[in-house]
């Protein structure tokens, strides 16, 4: 402990959270370091509904406050990451056994005007007989609803919030595990070691950040040993990915028998995201996966509403994420709130953040309060408020027109492969491809467009180390690579590890 190293801010966990409060500190010139055990956005903030959203069926349960706040950061962020965020149309369908019209029509209408609305259009009634929106459907749906949300890459999102993070000066350490903590006078002294070499390393920190998602209660009970009054709740949400249902660009808000929702949203160009559920979680953390019960029921909820029924058989991909929401009682999953709560201990001797709760779409207000919380001085306090992530400097209608640049400089771009960049990458996708202007430059190709040169960077600046790294969490190009390409990438990577960041 006597050659530790010296930060201002301590964070453990490398998810939304986690990523989000170091950029917005690294943002203040504190000194950050975080450890995250495993990759980047490896648990819960890489299986969610990859959505920026009000959450309209939250109004339900009257949480009007969280559903302003989320709605008040749609757009805001929309402008920041226009690369890995665009606006959507939803499309809700009708018919008199679900949820009355009016209510929906009241609904939408609080849902338009209770956030700062701009950018995005209002919510409006659609004929599903004459739209193109009702042509997958069942022919009794006749009337629906069509209102505004934004898509997000979420494991993307956090990537670039530690790359941003990182080029602002903090320190971001992924397969690094924190195996002791205590409180010293008034500093934390922090042990981690290195998945990979077992190194241990000491850092003492002035303040410190429990932002482990899933974790947090374990993390107070077995490294903090700290009282706390909190709980979370663990809720399982799971999606399936089948080939695409449908082909337009409007995804769909499907109402149950049973009084929850299920989005249909068009994924990665060829293919259809289905979920997600709520089920409360019993098993252990590291134990999280989409169960075969929660596939049918996710099959058998769409063929509700679709002209030709889906079969499990159709899945071509699942996954499952925890969400840690805060419990506050609720009798059941759907109706717990997704608001976040920071519990700060011991404020004025070595203070310690633990964070309960929280979504996606709140995760910059979420590191906003995390910081007033700590810090006496409130300078630079909004400065993330519409600064783009790395990619992100462009006009958020500007996809087409940085796709046309990026081909005419790279001219063996094909449109996909170049909306691919875009899309991914925004303004880097120059960089990535640097001076390579015939495509040879690039290196082995893998298939799907993914070649060396992009593994390259991939590893070289969004702390990407393994094959799951970049085929499921930076790209989710493991959609469309063989299990052949698959194992030349894993190779190739295993030889270049030099390159990590």
């Amino acid at each position: 402990m006597t050659n530790s190293v010296e930060t201002d801010l301590f964070i453990i966990g490398g998810g939304i959270n986690g990523c989000g409060i170091a950029r917005d500190a690294a943002g203040r010139k504190l000194r950050v370091h975080l450890a995250e055990q495993g990759d980047l956005a490896h648990a819960t903030s890489s299986a969610s509904s990859k959505l920026f959203h009000g959450g309209l069926r939250y109004l339900e349960y009257y949480q009007f406050g969280l559903v302003r706040k989320a709605l008040e950061e749609r757009e805001l962020l929309l402008q920041a990451m226009p690369h890995i965020s665009h606006a959507m149309r939803f499309v809700m369908p009708h018919h008199k056994g679900l949820r009355p019209r009016w209510l929906i029509r009241l609904g939408l209408f609080i849902y338009d005007h209770l956030g700062k609305r701009q950018l995005l259009p209002a919510s409006r009634q659609v004929n599903l007989a004459t739209d193109v929106a009702g042509k997958p459907l069942q022919p009794h749906y006749q009337h629906g609803f069509e209102y505004s949300d934004c898509w997000v890459h979420d494991s993307r999102l956090v990537v670039l919030n530690a790359r941003d993070a990182a080029q602002l000066g903090a320190h971001i350490m992924t397969r690094t595990k924190v195996t002791k903590v205590e409180r010293s006078n008034n500093s934390w002294l922090i042990t981690c070691t290195d998945q990979h070499s077992g190194k241990h390393t000491s850092y003492q920190a002035k303040m410190l950040i429990n932002a482990t998602g899933p974790w947090v209660e374990e993390i107070i009970a077995k490294q903090l040993r700290t009282p706390t009054h909190h709980k979370t709740r663990l809720v399982r949400g799971s999606h399936i990915v089948v080939p695409k249902l449908f082909d337009h660009a409007k995804p769909y808000i499907l109402q149950g028998k049973d009084g929850r929702i299920v989005f249909m949203i068009p994924f990665e160009q060829d293919f259809t995201l289905i979920g997600t559920t709520d089920v409360d979680h019993q098993q252990a953390t590291d134990d999280v996966a989409c169960s075969d019960a929660e596939a049918t029921y996710l099959v058998n909820f769409v063929n509700d509403y679709l002209q030709k029924p889906l079969q499990k058989r159709d899945i071509v991909w699942h996954f499952a994420g925890l969400r840690p929401l805060f419990d506050d009682g609720a009798n059941s999953a759907s109706a717990a709130t997704r608001d976040y709560v920071l519990e700060l201990v011991n404020g004025d001797q070595a203070p310690l953040l633990n964070v309960f709760g929280g979504k996606i779409t709140t995760y910059r207000k979420l590191a906003e309060a995390a910081m007033e919380k700590l810090l006496v001085d409130g300078a630079n306090s909004h400065w993330t408020a519409g600064v783009p992530l790395p990619g992100g400097d462009f006009a958020v209608d500007g996809r087409n027109d940085l796709m046309v640049r990026l081909r005419d400089k790279y001219t063996y771009l094909s449109k996909a492969w170049a909306w691919r960049l875009v899309t991914t990458y925004g303004t880097d996708s120059f960089a990535l491809l640097g001076d390579c202007l015939e495509q040879p430059q690039l290196g082995e190709d893998f298939g799907a467009t993914l070649t060396a040169r992009e593994i390259k960077w991939l590893m070289q600046h969004e702390f990407a180390q393994t094959l799951d790294d970049i085929i499921w969490r930076r790209t989710k190009l493991g959609l469309k690579l063989s299990n052949q390409q698959q194992q030349a990438i894993h190779v190739w990577i295993n030889n270049h590890q030099d390159l990590a960041a």
